[in-house]
């Protein structure tokens, strides 16, 4: 168990209160941390897959990020490649209303660039 990986009932950044919410917007404010869920929630990949779906992100961001999200219990090593645990999918279950509201929002701002005069 990583000290550094967010975790309920620990203070984390931006919050003492240690409540489970706080940790977890801790966690998934990260940088890259919400692509490899949503890369992995399409299919589980090795890390060197997952790197490329990620643009090519560095070494050692994705492993950092690979390592916070398994020690999270959010994601774990099978076979030769990471894939979501439960406790991971449940997450991505619950940011799909998120992804439906951004595509809402996308469209409305192309059909306000078109009205535009």
């Amino acid at each position: 168990m990583d000290s550094r990986t967010p975790r309920p009932g620990v203070p984390v950044r931006g919050s003492e209160s240690g409540r489970p919410v706080m940790a977890a917007l801790d966690l998934l404010g990260r940088r890259w941390a919400l692509r490899i869920l949503w890369e992995l929630s399409q299919s589980p990949a090795g890390f060197r897959e997952l790197q490329r779906r990620c643009e090519r992100m560095s070494s050692s961001v994705l492993n950092t990020r690979l390592n916070e999200l398994t020690d999270a219990g959010l994601l774990t090593m099978h076979g030769d490649g990471y894939q979501l645990t439960r406790l991971g999918e449940d997450l991505v279950d619950a940011l799909r209303p998120l992804n439906a509201w951004s595509q809402r929002w996308a469209d409305e701002n192309a059909a306000s660039v078109r009205v535009r005069p």
